[in-house]
C-alpha cells in the first residue's frame, strides 16, 4: 500500500516540539495539522512529487507563536496615525503632529499613540496649549502608550463638551491645573472624546484587522486574542471581524474578548448567544472582558501603598466593589470564561474576591472556568495562593518589564518592581502564564518580549527580578502553550505533536544557540498557519 504523502514537511533544522517534548530535525504537516516528527531520515518516506518541502538550514522551528493579550484591530488602525513611540523630545513629537496637522483638512481629527512622559525630554505629558499651536485648526488627541490616557487640544475638549466646570466622571479623572484644564483624561474620561468620534465604516475596520494581521503574520505570530473587542466601536468591532472571516481575509487565528461591563456590549452578546467557546479554529469567541483599574507608568493602576512622592495618590478604580462583583457573578453564571484588566494590587484584590465569591465553595467543580487576570501585574504571594486554588489564570506582559520596568522604579520603587510580573512564580504554580505584548501598548516585537522572560532586564539594562527568569524553552512554551490554555485550546494547538495543527514560526536562526542579546536582533523568517506559508520574508523582499 502506498504511504500518503506529506503536503508540507521542514527539515534540516532545530524543531523544537514543546516544553518537555525535546527537539528533532523534520516536522510534517498533511491536511492542515502535524502528522509526524522525528530525523530527517525517518521522515524522508512522506516527501512526494506535489510534497513542498522547506530547508531549515539550521534555523529554528517552534510551535506557533500566541499572542495571547494584543488589539489587533487598534493595532492596525493605528498604522495609519502619528507614532509617538520612540519619541524622546517633547518638541520632536509636537512637529509630527504638525505636520499631520498641515496636511490634514480644517476640523479633521488628528490622532497619535505610544508617548511615554516619562521618556520625554520634558518628563510631563504635553499641555493642549502646545497642540493648540501645532494644530489651530484641527481637534487633536494623543494617547499615551499604556492607552489609559492621553492629551485633547481645545479643540477636542470643546467637542467632547469638556470644560473647567465638568464633573469628574466615575472611574476617571480630568485633570487641571490652576484651574485651567491641561487636556490630559485618564481612564474613563476618554470616554467623553470617543463619543464624539466619527464611526469608522465596517469595510474601515475589517481593512484593520486584515493590517494588523499582516503585521503579526511578519512577526511570526500565528494566533491572538484581541482582548477588547469593542473599545473604539462597540459591536461594530465584531461584525469586521466576522466580515473579514466571511470574506476569507483571515491569516491567522483569533479568539475575541466581548468588551463588558458599564461601557461595553455584553446585553447583544447574550442576545445573540454568543458564548465562550463558540466559533472555530479561525475565529472563537472569548471571555467577557472587564476593567478594574488603570496602568502603572501612568500612575493609575489600583495600588494598596501611595505611588513615590504622591501620597495621595493610589490609582483609579474603575467599579465600586459591589458593582463588579454583580457583573461577574452574572457572567459566571450564564457560563462565560470572564477575563478581567487588574494590574495593581488593589485592582488584583478586587477581582479576586469578585471570583471567589462567583466560585463560591464548589472549587472543584468551578475550578477549570479559567477566568483569567490580565496583566495581573502587582500581586502578593496570598493572591498567587488564591489564584491557584481557584484556578484563575494570568495574562501577563514581560515585555512591560523591558519597555517599562525603569518607570516602574522611579514611580513604585525597586522592591515592588523587582516583583513585578513574575513569570517563574506563575509558571512554577501551574498557572499557565500566557506571553503577550498587549500592543499597541508595548511593541508587538516577540523578540524583545522573549529576551525579558528570560533576563528580567529592561531596555537600560536594569535586572529587575533575577529570581523570576524563564527558560528559552519555558519562554516559548508561555507564547505558545500557555496561549492555548487560556482559550482552551490546548488540545488543538501549542505544541507540534501529531495532531495538533501545523502552526509553525520560523525564526531566521537558531535561538537555543545564540547569546539572549542577540536574540533581541532576531526576526521571523516564515510565518505557517494550518500548513500554509503565510508570510515568507524572503518572498516579501523579493
Amino acid at each position: 500500500m502506498a504511504t500518503a504523502k506529506a503536503d508540507l514537511v521542514l527539515r534540516g533544522g532545530k524543531v523544537f516540539l514543546g516544553l518537555g517534548a525535546g527537539f528533532t530535525e523534520s516536522v510534517a504537516i498533511w491536511g492542515g495539522r502535524v502528522i509526524a516528527h522525528g530525523s530527517d531520515s525517518e521522515l524522508e518516506g512522506l516527501i512526494g512529487a506535489d510534497t513542498r518541502v522547506i530547508e531549515l538550514n539550521g534555523r529554528l522551528a517552534a510551535p506557533g507563536l500566541n499572542d495571547a493579550h494584543q488589539h489587533l484591530m487598534m493595532v492596525g488602525l493605528g498604522l495609519s496615525e502619528v507614532d509617538c513611540k520612540t519619541d524622546t523630545k517633547l518638541q520632536a513629537m509636537l512637529a509630527k503632529i504638525k505636520a499631520r496637522a498641515d496636511k490634514a483638512k480644517p476640523g479633521e481629527w488628528i490622532f497619535g499613540r505610544g508617548y511615554d512622559h516619562f521618556e520625554l525630554d520634558a518628563k510631563r505629558h504635553p499641555f493642549r496649549e502646545e497642540l493648540d499651536i501645532v494644530a489651530p485648526n484641527n481637534p487633536v488627541y494623543v494617547k499615551r502608550t499604556c492607552g489609559h490616557m492621553g492629551v485633547a487640544n481645545s479643540a477636542a475638549l470643546k467637542l467632547a463638551g469638556i470644560d473647567e466646570s465638568t464633573a469628574q466622571p466615575d472611574g476617571g479623572h480630568i485633570e487641571s491645573q490652576n484651574g485651567k484644564l491641561t487636556g490630559l483624561l485618564q481612564e474613563r474620561a476618554q470616554e467623553k472624546i470617543t463619543a464624539v468620534l466619527s464611526d469608522y465604516s465596517i469595510d474601515a475596520l475589517a481593512e484593520g484587522v486584515r493590517m494588523g494581521q499582516q503585521h503579526n503574520l511578519s512577526l511570526g505570530f500565528t494566533s491572538v486574542t484581541d482582548p477588547g473587542v469593542g473599545l473604539r466601536q462597540g459591536y461594530d468591532e465584531w461584525l469586521a471581524y466576522q466580515q473579514l472571516k466571511r470574506e476569507g481575509g483571515f491569516g491567522l487565528r483569533m479568539h475575541l474578548m466581548m468588551l463588558a461591563g458599564a461601557s461595553g456590549w455584553p446585553d447583544r452578546a447574550i442576545d445573540l448567544g454568543l458564548m465562550t467557546g463558540d466559533g472555530d479554529e479561525w475565529l472563537r469567541v472569548g471571555p467577557m472582558k472587564l476593567f478594574t483599574d488603570g496602568s502603572a507608568g501612568g500612575k493609575t493602576a489600583a495600588m494598596f501603598d501611595p505611588y513615590l512622592g504622591e501620597p495621595e495618590n493610589r490609582g483609579i478604580m474603575i467599579y465600586e466593589d459591589q458593582q463588579l462583583f454583580d457583573y461577574v457573578r452574572d457572567y459566571h453564571d450564564r457560563g462565560y470564561q470572564v477575563a478581567t484588566h487588574a494590574i495593581g494590587d488593589r485592582a488584583i484584590e478586587q477581582i479576586l474576591t469578585a471570583y471567589e465569591l462567583a466560585i463560591g465553595n464548589d472549587v472543584e467543580a468551578q475550578g477549570n472556568r479559567r477566568h483569567r487576570i490580565e496583566h495581573c501585574g502587582f500581586l502578593n504571594a496570598d493572591q498567587l495562593a488564591r489564584m491557584q486554588h481557584i484556578g484563575v489564570l494570568p495574562a501577563p506582559q514581560s515585555i512591560f518589564m523591558y519597555e517599562f520596568g525603569d518607570l516602574y522604579v522611579n514611580v513604585l520603587g525597586e522592591e515592588l518592581s523587582a516583583k513585578a510580573y513574575p513569570f517563574r512564580s506563575f509558571l512554577d504554580a501551574g498557572l499557565h502564564p500566557s506571553a503577550s505584548s498587549d500592543a499597541p501598548v508595548s511593541s508587538t516585537n516577540p523578540f524583545q518580549n522573549i529576551y525579558s522572560m528570560i533576563t528580567r532586564k529592561t531596555k537600560r539594562g536594569t535586572l529587575l527580578g533575577g529570581n523570576e527568569t524563564l527558560t528559552l524553552e519555558e519562554a516559548l512554551h508561555c507564547y505558545s502553550y500557555c496561549g492555548a490554555y487560556g482559550s482552551f485550546e490546548e488540545e488543538i494547538k501549542g505544541t507540534l505533536k501529531q495532531g495538533q495543527l501545523g502552526d509553525i514560526t520560523v525564526f531566521d536562526r537558531d535561538l537555543f544557540a545564540i547569546e539572549p542579546e542577540e536574540i533581541l536582533e532576531a526576526s521571523t523568517d516564515l510565518a505557517i498557519v494550518g500548513g500554509e506559508i503565510m508570510f515568507d520574508r524572503q518572498a516579501e523582499a523579493a
